[in-house]
């Protein structure tokens, strides 16, 4: 299954607090989409939060976070892993 990297820039920065309660709504809510939310890092200062995500689609990818929390990500990426 594909590979994507989403990206999200919140205005003002963001809390890495708040950033978890999110990841774990899309974990709760990808299964109904064959989706799968591996991990995610943030710049709380920058307010940049990145997620990689396993799944059919990027609008899949798009469509957990929508219904999760509404927080869209600005860019989706479709990667490869490399070693």
């Amino acid at each position: 299954m594909p590979i994507f990297m989403d990206v999200h820039t919140i205005a003002g920065g963001v809390d890495i607090e708040d950033v978890a309660k999110a990841h774990v709504a899309d974990l709760q809510t990808q299964a109904g989409h064959d989706v799968e939310y591996q991990r995610y890092w943030v710049d709380e200062t920058q307010g940049k939060i990145f997620c990689l995500v396993e799944a059919p689609s990027a609008d899949a990818a798009a469509a957990v976070h929508r219904e999760a929390h509404g927080l869209v990500a600005d860019e989706i990426y479709q990667v490869q892993e490399g070693s």
